[in-house]
């Protein structure tokens, strides 16, 4: 049997012990709790009692605003304290929080505004730019730096239950347009449940957050100090020049990670890194096989990668073994199939699509916003099925392959090609394009561009490239191109990708801005 160290089970949904509960408990004038420190922003410490008073300044704005239970508010923010007490206030106010990804430029920005049609929009000076790009502007805009709270009042009590919507989260896992997830309360008690025993977090850990807020990944941090006896140790961004500095300065002992971030990490000068420090354990995804080694050896942690998509409250798997390139097995209250198409389970060692289901309500998606045959595909005989492709060893440990359908996975985001075509098809050089992931040095994969140019209209790739930059996020926008006289389709018209070429010889690198 597989032992899971740290098991917090999940309670069942009967137990009513979900988000609100447990912020209501954490927040309570308990005097030993509201003295202790709660989350540390650049190293600036912040009690529960502290958290606490923003909060509920924060939830008396929102209802001066009519922002009240099922209200959509939207947040382009960077990391920050305002930041997470409006999240912690937008969840006891049953409002749906709309996380925004911060590195999006208008057209992404435009797509999901019009999508969920927000009630109130909040954001920083430091986007300006890219929202003044916007096509449509939002139903009430809201600047960060101009929000005036009002002294806290007393509000009356909400009722929230387990499958409310707490937040749509906005994923690109497949292809076609981003998909709004509707992620509910009980989801959200689940991921941070996850991410207690995945992390193996013990009393007296401090965590360190860098990942944008607007990912699960970071969002779900915000409740394990109301699950466990542990601190948030928070900075804006990563970084790799400050990253030791950060960590030695917040005595970090745990880190999530995503894509790249440990090779970088691991391509810093040694010297850079402290002869001692305090990480012990760093859990995510995006270790490769040839890089696990030689990280586990340089950093001197634990690696716990792991397996997991918002659709599944997060975490789907965990590497305990410590097996180089494994993803590891189904947490406690999952069960993992790996099925053919005919949706039979395949051999040891062939492909299969990771298939999960579960005994515990509430644990998947209820739904993705106002897309029902998304769903459909997505949630069929009572099982979720990720489009994931994974394959298993004798001993029953899962390795993740990549996506069934096309999308790529660039420094821990999930990019859909439709996403970065719909963009290029828009220049009046081009007659068409296909986007593909290849290999990486650092994370999973980076992005090629095969670009069929209209007659006699071709145009230098830097140009192209710099045209894009303002239109595509960052991770976003391909490092490879190259061009194509055309390409071979489907009788449907789709382009056969599996026949272009991975070879990146001919390509031209963004990198590099070399032809070679």
């Amino acid at each position: 049997m597989h032992v899971y160290p740290h098991y917090f089970p999940v309670r069942d949904a009967a137990d009513n012990l979900d988000v609100v509960p447990l912020l209501q408990s954490g927040f309570a004038a308990h005097a030993e709790r509201a003295q202790k420190t709660l989350i540390e922003f650049n190293g600036v410490p912040t009690s529960y009692g502290e958290m606490a008073q923003r909060v509920a300044r924060m939830r008396t704005w929102l209802a001066h605003q009519g922002i009240g239970h099922g209200d959509r508010v939207a947040l382009m923010l960077e990391n920050g304290l305002e930041h997470m007490a409006l999240i912690y206030a937008l969840m006891l106010s049953g409002a749906v929080w709309v996380p925004v990804n911060t590195r999006l430029k208008a057209p992404g920005i435009d797509y999901l505004l019009g999508h969920c049609k927000p009630d109130l929009f909040i954001t920083q000076p430091s986007f300006a730019q890219a929202l003044a790009g916007l096509e449509q502007e939002p139903k009430k805009l809201v600047w960060l730096n101009e929000l005036e709270l009002p002294a806290a009042e007393a509000l009356p009590p909400i009722p929230i239950a387990s499958d409310d919507t707490l937040c749509l989260i906005y994923t690109s896992g497949t292809t076609g347009a981003p998909k709004g997830v509707v992620f509910t309360h009980r989801m959200m008690r689940i991921a941070s449940e996850g991410t207690v025993l995945v992390s193996g977090v013990k009393p007296g850990d401090r965590m360190f957050v860098w990942e944008p807020l607007c990912h699960i990944g970071g969002a779900q941090l915000l409740l394990v100090p109301f699950l466990a006896d542990v601190s948030l140790q928070v900075v804006e961004r990563f970084s790799a020049s400050r990253f030791w500095q950060q960590v030695e300065q917040a005595r970090s002992t745990h880190l999530h990670y995503l894509g790249g971030i440990l090779d970088i990490v691991c391509q810093l000068p040694p010297e850079s890194q402290p002869a001692q420090h305090t990480l012990q354990v760093a859990w995510g995804a995006g270790v490769s096989t040839k890089s696990w080694d030689s990280i586990v050896q340089r950093l001197g942690i634990a690696l716990r990668e792991c397996y997991g998509m918002t659709e599944v409250s997060s975490f789907t798997t965990v590497n305990y073994s410590g097996k180089p390139g494994s993803i590891g097995r189904a947490l406690p209250w999952l069960r993992v199939e790996l099925l053919d198409e005919n949706d039979q389970p395949v051999p040891t060692g062939e492909l299969g699509q990771i298939v999960v289901s579960t005994d515990v309500e509430g644990c998947f998606l209820p739904t993705y916003l106002d897309n029902p045959k998304a769903t459909s595909e997505a949630r069929r005989h009572g099982k979720l099925y990720t489009g994931d492709m994974a394959r298993s060893d004798d001993e029953g440990d899962l390795f993740f392959v990549g996506r069934k359908t096309d999308s790529m996975r660039v420094r821990g985001e999930n990019v859909s090609a439709w996403e970065i075509e719909r963009i290029f098809v828009m220049h009046p050089a081009i007659a068409a394009v296909a986007a593909i992931g290849v290999a990486s040095d650092v994370g999973e994969q980076e992005i090629m561009l095969f670009v069929q140019f209209k007659e006699g209209m071709r145009l230098p790739f830097d140009e192209l490239a710099a045209w894009a930059s303002s239109r595509l996020a960052s991770y976003q926008l391909p490092r490879y191109y190259q061009q194509t006289q055309g390409f071979e389709t489907t009788l449907s018209e789709r382009i056969r990708k599996h026949l272009l070429s991975r070879d990146l010889s001919l390509a031209w690198d963004r990198a590099s801005s070399v032809l070679k």
